[in-house]
């Protein structure tokens, strides 16, 4: 159990800002924590080691507002690091070279987004393609001379000469056609923050001829009707016999119509000689992905679900003999859901990463026994690679952003490989943070993570944020969050609660499911009974002071709360939160969702869709509560928070909408960031001020 103080001294240990063991005079040079400071961090991406184990490339973003975007090289053995790029555009997608001499990426430096190749040795980077569109992600084969490629185009635009033509004119027509509509003939029609258009994502594979340009390439899959998952989930067998990706059947119109409503996931592997496809995972009807080829070729990672339509289902590890073509459940016992995994040089061991209790951890695996053992169990980790006995990651928690670490495969010789944020990090004082756990619903234990203010001090009370994560099945953990960061409250003067409830991932798969048609019972009785444990716990909260905070499945829980639990807080502040079932489900993107969680469609008279919908409560509702939500956002489309802030001000609730014109279901834009949290900060300083405010008039308050 992890109840110890995660400290800033362990944290001081990893990083070169040391922070922690300060003395009086640099506590008093040393900055709160702010939202401006939160932009300009340096943002760390494309972490890959490479293959022979001596170099590391990464690139570096120079906050949210900087232009500056480029990959840097770092001698392992030396410690040496030098920045290998400077055109005005930036890189992305870096794929090493199997003989570690070179790196190809992704830039727009020719006018559109191509694949790069740059020598270590010295020289200009030097094209490699020049299609006529543009390359969304690339996979390169061991000799490098096949590339797999993801590129958006129209379906059943068969191109006899392997160009672009047909696609070409069908966007020239929707550019010139003179009406303004949509149409639709299938589900879905609206993701994320997009109307989908005629043109999807295909794989194509592209053959590279000595020095020649890559100009032209073949889609395997002309006639499919949606796009593949992503590049990222495409793998190419060593030893180039086949490839593999990931993708929703949509090969014709019939097998296309339920996307919206299934998680069917399959891998689909492509014979390179003959180009023929097969479903390689047909007989499972729930969600299968990510492949990874062994470096010899022997074998084929990937993960499984087992439940259909569920997208929180655990993922749990597959093999398969590719000489055999035997196909084997590892550590299927393993009550974690597999995220990253990768194999390491022996070919025989996997490395993952998996959510587990409040961490994002590396675990490596036994791939013939299935035997299990954790490496590194701190913070959370992304961006796996591996080269020889040593794994490579990126690592952040709650105090810190992300720096690029390694480890052995033994869990022994963990080092900070990067400090990208060393002066930018160099006076900010961040608060300690500290894992909790307590008796939560049938006397389950829950855990939680508790933020002290930045300037706490002994003997002084401070109110609470009291925060409550979305998916629903999620977590906010051990993170440094870019949209959430609990630090930000800590630093103006907030203690942070963030309970994961009944329905988080990290705590086995039965507690993740537990959230499954109880979205309003489980979860509000963990956090009820986590907020009298921690105000008990630590006297210095004022349980009576409090402000509650959540988006989505946490903003759902806002308008809950306002109809079941309303007198505990001061005020709440309820982002893209559900407040009506039934409509959410006609209006929503992703249908499987709701299905799932509510048991069923909206009529097919499931009673959660009555029983646990906020607007019928709204009768109980009396909490000033702050709406904030995105136009753009068609997971959970704007008119719920136009319901919610219809039932506020129709009943004379304290309330006020926030409404951004070009946001989605989160803040991306760092002006738009800003913004936010200076509205959130101003509304919880007026309802946890020692004062009666009930007569105030808030309208030109924030």
């Amino acid at each position: 159990m992890r109840t110890k103080l995660l400290s800033l001294l362990f944290a001081t240990c990893l990083s070169s800002a040391s922070y922690a063991t300060s003395n009086v005079s640099e506590l008093q040079t040393q900055e709160v924590f702010t939202v401006e400071k939160l932009n300009s961090l340096n943002q760390l991406h494309d972490v890959v080691v490479s293959p022979d184990g001596n170099y590391l490339v990464y690139g570096v973003k120079d906050g949210t507002v900087g232009k500056s975007n480029h990959l840097y090289l770092k001698n392992i053995a030396t410690g040496n690091v030098k920045q290998i790029t400077s055109n005005k555009s930036s890189e992305w997608n870096v794929v090493w070279a199997k003989n570690s001499k070179s790196v190809y990426f992704l830039s727009t430096r020719s006018g559109s987004a191509q694949i790069w190749k740059l020598a270590l040795n010295g020289g200009e980077a030097q094209q490699v393609s020049n299609l006529a569109l543009d390359v969304n992600g690339f996979k390169v084969s061991n000799d490098e001379k096949l590339f797999a490629l993801a590129i958006s185009v129209k379906p059943d635009c068969i191109e006899p000469d392997n160009g672009f033509s047909c696609t070409q004119a069908a966007m020239k027509k929707v550019k010139e056609q003179k009406h303004n509509t949509r149409v639709y003939n299938n589900l879905m029609v609206r993701h994320w923050d997009i109307w989908l258009t005629d043109f999807k994502e295909h794989l194509f594979v592209a053959r590279k001829h000595d020095n020649a340009l890559i100009t032209t390439a073949k889609d395997l899959i002309p006639r499919w009707q949606d796009s593949i998952a992503s590049i990222s989930e495409v793998a190419i067998d060593p030893q180039m016999k086949s490839l593999v990706f990931t993708a929703k059947n949509s090969a014709t119109a019939k097998d296309n119509h339920s996307h919206a409503w299934t998680t069917n996931f399959d891998l689909f592997e492509v014979n390179l000689s003959s180009y023929q496809i097969k479903n390689i995972t047909s007989e499972n009807k729930a969600w299968d992905a990510n492949p990874v080829f062994s470096s010899d070729g022997r074998f084929l990672a990937y993960k499984a679900m087992t439940t259909p339509g569920y997208e929180s289902d655990k993922f749990s590890l597959r093999l398969r003999d590719n000489v055999t073509g035997r196909i084997s459940k590892v550590a299927q016992n393993w009550d974690r859901s597999v995220s990253e995994l990768i194999f390491a040089d022996d070919n025989r061991t996997l490395v993952v990463t998996a959510q587990d209790i409040g961490q994002k951890s590396i675990f490596v695996i036994n791939s013939e026994f299935g035997d299990v053992r954790a490496i590194y169990s701190e913070g959370t980790n992304n961006s796996l690679s591996s080269a020889g006995d040593s794994v490579y990651f990126s690592h952040n928690d709650l105090a810190h952003p992300s720096n690029v670490y390694t480890v052995k495969t033994d869990g022994y010789g963990l080092k900070q490989l990067t400090h990208v944020n060393q002066k930018k990090l160099a006076k900010i004082k961040f608060s300690a943070f500290e894992q909790f756990h307590f008796k939560g619903w049938n006397d389950e234990t829950v855990y939680g993570y508790l933020l002290k203010p930045a300037n706490f001090e002994q003997g002084k009370k401070y109110p609470m944020a009291f925060l409550v994560h979305g998916g629903p099945q999620g977590s906010f953990g051990n993170m440094f969050n870019y949209r959430w960061n609990a630090q930000l409250w800590a630093a103006q003067g907030y203690g942070v609660v963030m309970i994961d409830f009944h329905g988080s991932t990290g705590y086995g798969q039965k507690f993740t499911d537990a959230i499954a048609r109880d979205w309003g019972g489980k979860p509000l009785e963990d956090l009820q009974k986590g907020f009298d444990f921690i105000v008990k716990q630590q006297p210095w909260l004022e349980g009576d002071n409090a402000c509650a905070l959540g988006a989505s499945y946490g903003g759902y829980m806002m308008n809950w709360i306002q109809g079941h639990w309303s007198d505990r807080f001061k005020c709440i502040v309820n982002h893209a939160g559900l407040f009506d079932m039934p409509s959410f489900y006609q209006s929503t993107d992703e249908l499987w969702f709701p299905e799932h969680d509510l048991g069923g469609p909206a009529w097919s008279g499931s009673e959660d869709y009555t029983k646990f919908n906020p607007s019928a409560f709204v009768k109980n509702w009396h909490t000033p509560m702050l709406v904030i939500q995105g136009e753009l956002d068609y997971r959970v489309p704007y008119a719920q928070s136009l319901g919610a802030f219809t039932a506020l001000q129709r009943n004379g609730i304290d309330s006020k909408l926030i409404m951004f014109k070009d946001e989605d279901h989160h803040i991306r834009n760092p002006d738009n960031l800003i913004f936010w949290y200076n509205q959130v900060f101003a509304w919880m300083k007026l309802h946890t001020s020692k004062q009666d405010t009930s007569k105030q008039d808030t309208s030109k308050t924030l």
